[in-house]
């Protein structure tokens, strides 16, 4: 975004492992015209945020039950990113069953999945986001490894 002259428009905070509080940071940083893009458990906070503020979202390889599919990460656990150790808990199940809702007005969405995502069924992405604006490309993996040939399209749909 800097290469572009964009900054400015960037904001990407460290969300906190509790899906409730990640949701109340993200809200806190909406402003107007605002797009929300996510990636895996991101996309789905997107879609939250994107339902309940009315913005448009670009969710790339999102999950879709994650209340289900991160079950078998309940435990000690290392942010990637910031190497902070946590706890993994029901809890956090709970509140991520907890923010999920319909999709409305699907076009306000792009979706970006690639079929050879390792971690999360693409499949369950189309289906769910059935009249969003789709692109489903074969291959890749849960990383979505075209992400620089989307990136100018992904400012475009943003309006910038």
């Amino acid at each position: 975004m800097a290469e572009r002259g964009l900054a400015d428009r960037f904001i990407c905070p460290q969300l906190p492992p509790s899906p409730l509080a990640a949701i109340a940071l993200a809200e806190s940083m909406i402003l107007p015209g605002t797009t929300v893009v996510g990636s895996s458990l991101g996309g789905y906070y997107a879609t939250r945020l994107a339902e309940k503020h009315g913005l448009r979202a670009v969710l790339v390889n999102p999950a879709v039950a994650p209340y289900d599919s991160l079950k078998q990460f309940l435990g000690p656990q290392r942010n990637l990113y910031t190497g902070e150790e946590f706890e993994f808990s029901h809890e956090h199940l709970a509140e991520l069953r907890a923010i999920e809702g319909p999709v409305s007005k699907p076009e306000r969405y792009w979706l970006l999945v690639e079929t050879g995502d390792e971690l999360l069924d693409y499949r369950q992405a189309v289906s769910r986001y059935a009249g969003a604006c789709q692109t489903v490309l074969t291959g890749g993996d849960h990383s979505f490894t075209r992400w620089a040939d989307y990136l100018d399209g992904i400012i475009a749909f943003a309006g910038l």
